[in-house]
């Protein structure tokens, strides 16, 4: 008896929610189509009715983790300059709580040092997401920013790549400190 395309929908979720799951907590060379498919409670054998590789698997997934990430984003509106928005985004983002949430955080910090060194349809994948993250912070600081925005989300990026690697605590939470400090006046969102 076959399967519905209902059916068969949901699997193709599973599998990718197993393998986005799998590759935020272990980066991209971490995910194991095997480990994969018992994640989703699937067989491995059915992996092919669904992927036609462990590449387009993983670029999948990637996209996906990115999705994510988005929705770390709330209260930046798209159509409107807001400074205050702002700042508290950045507060959210070099937090400790941000810092010490790598499997759920943003994966463009998770990720980025992983995708620059893999093939070029990983780098098309993540690039998307960070012109979109480059083009929120823009709009966000108002008409003719992008330049502090780009600015503004390179720091926050590798401040929460730095900090995860720490490992004094309290050095970690100064540098996030610091680059938020930074950040408030370089781009001129103090607080």
């Amino acid at each position: 008896m076959g399967h519905s395309q209902a059916d068969k929908a949901a699997s193709r979720v599973r599998i990718l929610a197993a393998a986005t799951a799998q590759m935020r907590a272990g980066g991209l060379d971490s995910v194991s189509v095997g480990n994969v498919m018992r994640s989703a409670d699937m067989t491995h054998g059915g992996f092919y009715n669904h992927f036609g590789s462990r590449a387009e698997l993983l670029t999948e997934a990637l996209a996906c983790a990115l999705d994510q990430s988005e929705t770390l984003r709330p209260g930046i509106e798209e159509t409107r300059a807001d400074p205050e928005a702002l700042r508290r985004f950045v507060r959210a983002y070099l937090s400790r709580a941000h810092r010490d949430n790598r499997d759920s955080g943003c994966a463009i910090a998770g990720l980025a040092a992983e995708v620059g060194r893999a093939e070029p349809e990983f780098h098309e994948v993540m690039n998307d997401h960070i012109e979109q993250f480059i083009a929120l912070v823009a709009n966000a600081l108002g008409e003719g920013r992008e330049e502090a925005a780009m600015l503004a989300v390179s720091a926050m990026v590798g401040a929460l790549q730095l900090s995860r690697v720490l490992t004094d605590t309290k050095r970690s939470d100064f540098l996030l400190k610091a680059v938020r400090d930074a950040l408030g006046i370089l781009v001129d969102i103090r607080e």
